[in-house]
């Protein structure tokens, strides 16, 4: 399972890579924090930068590979052209970046929530506007032991992990082991 982007307040990606290429990280105001791909495929110095610097080991390269290739049939999902950050995508053009969670920008901009959210079938995911005291993740945060990770990093990382009962030595959470939600 892949780790998660933390869309830190402070994120420690975005700096590093911003220091080889302005510009190549930034962060929304709503929290969402952006790669542009142009400018980080055109920087490896900067993409290196981002991976080191990120402590939850949520960045990947992007080397263009199809899931579902060497399968009787390549599904057309895998070379459609796609709408990603407010730009018109295909595989070849992110191809020789770097990627991460997004929380499904273009879906949030259409209105909807992250597909993780809305397909994930134990409804351990929840996403939505921590301004809002009212808001369902909010009131989950409130009544909830909760868990950030890595926290004395300084990140200030915008993901809770809600419920959580115990495993205090949870150290990092890598595309291998999801230590939080697959034990």
């Amino acid at each position: 399972m892949p780790a998660n982007c933390q869309h830190c307040d402070n994120p420690p990606c975005l700096k590093a890579a911003n220091r080889h290429k302005k510009g190549a990280i930034t962060k929304r105001p709503d929290g969402i924090v952006v790669f542009n791909y142009d400018k980080l495929s055109s920087s490896s110095s900067a993409m290196d930068a981002a991976k080191k610097a990120c402590p939850y080991y949520a960045i990947v390269d992007d080397r263009g590979d199809y899931y579902t290739e060497g399968t009787p049939k390549l599904e057309p999902y895998e070379t459609r052209t796609f709408y990603e950050y407010g730009s018109k995508l295909t595989r070849k053009k992110t191809k020789g970046s770097i990627r991460k969670c997004h929380f499904c920008l273009h879906r949030l901009e259409s209105g909807m929530i992250p597909a993780c959210v809305s397909t994930c079938i134990g409804r351990a995911m929840y996403f939505g506007d921590l301004n809002d005291p009212k808001s369902l993740v909010s009131e989950l945060i409130r009544k909830e032991k909760t868990l950030r990770l890595k926290e004395a990093e300084g990140t200030k990382p915008r993901v809770y992990y809600i419920g959580f009962k115990g495993r205090e030595n949870i150290a990092i959470s890598t595309p291998a082991t999801c230590q939080v939600c697959h034990q």
